[in-house]
Order: C-alpha cells, then structure tokens, then sequence
C-alpha cells in the first residue's frame, strides 16, 4: 500500500527538483500543472465502487482522521447508493456516529450536493480505490519507479542475513530489494488484497521467494510480535498523515523492531521532513549523475498510466507521445526522484 497524497501519484507530493532542460522546453510552451490540491488524476470509480473494501477498511477509513470524510459529507454522498452499502457504513460506525449518519443520509438535499459530495469522497479514496479496484493497474505505475541504486547498498548492513518488515509493501518493490540483498526473512505486510496477490505470484516465481512471507495488514495494526524484526522499513508508503501511519504507525513499526534496530522510512516526503527529524530520524540523499526517470513496461502502458493519473497535466502525455518513449523525468512528473531515505534507531 504505497501511500496516496490527493491529487499527487502515489506519496510523491514535492515541489519540483533540478528540472531538465526538456521541462524547461515544456514550460516555455506554458503548459502547467493544476493549481495545489487540485487533483491531477481522472476519476473513474463511482460511489457504488465502496463496496470493494471489507468491514476493516471501511471502519478505518471512515474513523480516520487523515482522509478527511465527514458524516455529513458521507451521507449525502451515498444517496442512491446501494442499501448494501448505505447498511454496512451504518453498521460498522460506533453507535453515536451511526446514529448522526442516518440522520444526515434521510435530510433532502439536492442533486448537485449529492454529485459534489460523491465526486469529493471518491476524490479522497482515489488511492485506496486503485489499491483495491485496479491493483494489475498500480503495479504499473510503480514498477517503472526505480530507486536509487545506493540506497539499499547503503542499507545492506542493516538487512544482509537480517529479518526485515517491509510495511505497506504494495506489490514488493522494497521486498525483493532485500531479497536481493540478502535479508535472511522478509514479513511483507500490504492491506490491499489485490496488490498481495501481485505480490505472492511474483514470489512463487522467484526463485527465493520463500524468503518472503506475505501479510494482511496495516500501519496501526502490524500482524507481528515485539521485536520480531532487526529492520523495520517502508517504501514510499509511510507518511506523518494518520491514514497512512503518522504517529500510530510509527509506533507500530518501533514496537515489532528489536532494540537496537533501525526503522528506516525510503522516499519520504519532502513535507514530512520536519516531522521525521523531531521524531529522531537522521536524512540521507544520494547524489545522481543524472536526472531520474520513471521508465514503464511500454509506450502502452506509459500513456495509458499518464491518463489515468495525470490526466489533468497534459505535459506528461504530451512529452510521452513527443519523444515516443516509455521514459518520463520525475520532474515532468511533478514530484522529487526516488534518492533519499531516513533512519531511526530503536532504542
């Protein structure tokens, strides 16, 4: 579960970094990304589309502070909704709450309210919903993202022969980056059903994929005892906001950490930078030589990621389609390359 920020693909909400000359170029075309907080992606799901998440998730997302949704949004939202769905949020709200949705979902309102607020809920479960709906798609987006090559070699001490937590592992981008540099077990933890399958049929294909056992579960609930790990890391996944760890999750991930290991976010945020240092962690960038590229499986499938999830900025597919490559800079993307990580040692 590689974490959402609105608006921004995946957790890379950044402010651009040593833009290339072919970014210049575009700009000198005056083509601009949408204003801040004005989702860039086009939305395909419907209100219907809810129904994909179990009880647990709903509860979560609901009850979680770090999506945003208020009941009375969510009520009006689901008029015309499925009764399947409009009873499984009522059933799975504590009673007060429960009680406050029915209300609101009974009031009249409008037809434009009930499309603002729908459009505004699925805005804000765009991400869980492609972890959900759309899992073969994700793994898409993600697979071209590479990581800067030094990053694990300056990790392997912490995970050679080690047990390691991979949180929020998504289809296995950080996993099989310690596999491949020689954790003894990997506890790959990932709540969305569908990225763990992606996950576990990538294993039966490797051939030391045994190594790696794949798990339901989140942040704030890591399926693990105290101290089961020497490394607790996450990929791009982990961020301050509640919904996608924040302090809970921080707390979790130090709790299944031996004393003396190391928690290890990669890729973070640049708006948690201050959050992570007051937490103790120490920050690490890696020089490049030169400018980092996302590099999908094909031009296919670079376009077809680039109007799902970037619709809104048209220099993504218009540099796709110019150059005629599956090859797009981070900076076209709009966001800092995959270059940096934090440590914290768990005491």
């Amino acid at each position: 579960m590689e974490a959402p920020i609105p608006g921004v693909v995946h957790s890379h909400a950044s402010a651009l970094q040593n833009p290339s000359q072919a970014l210049s170029s575009l700009e000198e075309e005056n083509t601009s990304f949408p204003a801040q907080n004005v989702p860039v992606f086009d939305n395909p799901f419907h209100i219907e589309d809810l129904l994909v998440f179990d009880d647990g998730t709903l509860q979560r997302i609901i009850s979680c502070n770090g999506f945003g949704l208020s009941i009375e949004v969510l009520a009006i939202a689901l008029h015309g909704a499925p009764n399947v769905l409009v009873e499984r949020i009522k059933r799975v709200l504590p009673g007060s709450k429960s009680s406050h949705f029915m209300q609101e979902f009974h009031r009249q309102v409008m037809p434009e309210q009930i499309e603002t607020a729908s459009r505004d809920v699925l805005d804000r479960l765009f991400w869980e919903l492609t972890y959900w709906k759309t899992p073969e798609l994700y793994n898409e987006l993600t697979e071209g993202e590479q990581l800067h090559p030094g990053i694990f070699k300056q990790l392997e001490s912490d995970i050679r022969d080690k047990s390691v937590l991979d949180a929020g592992a998504g289809s296995g981008r950080a996993s099989f980056e310690c596999l491949r540099y020689g954790a003894r077990l990997i506890y790959a933890v990932e709540p969305s059903p569908g990225l763990l399958r992606i996950l576990q049929r990538k294993l039966a294909a490797h051939p030391y994929g045994q190594r790696v056992e794949a798990l339901d579960g989140s942040f704030e609930s890591l399926p693990l005892e105290n101290g089961s790990v020497d490394t607790a890391l996450s990929c791009s996944a982990f961020t301050a906001e509640p919904a996608q760890g924040g302090e809970a999750g921080l707390a979790e991930m130090q709790r299944v950490t031996k004393p003396g290991g190391k928690v290890v976010i990669i890729w973070p945020r640049i708006e948690d930078y201050e959050w992570l240092a007051q937490c103790g962690f120490q920050h690490v960038t890696l020089p490049v030589q030169q400018e980092m590229c996302v590099h999908f499986r094909s031009l296919e499938s670079a376009l077809l990621c680039a109007r799902r999830f970037y619709a809104r900025s048209e220099r993504v597919a218009r540099y796709i389609l110019e150059r005629q490559r599956p090859e797009v800079p981070f900076s076209v993307l709009g966001f800092n390359p995959p270059r940096d990580y934090c440590w914290l040692t768990v005491k």
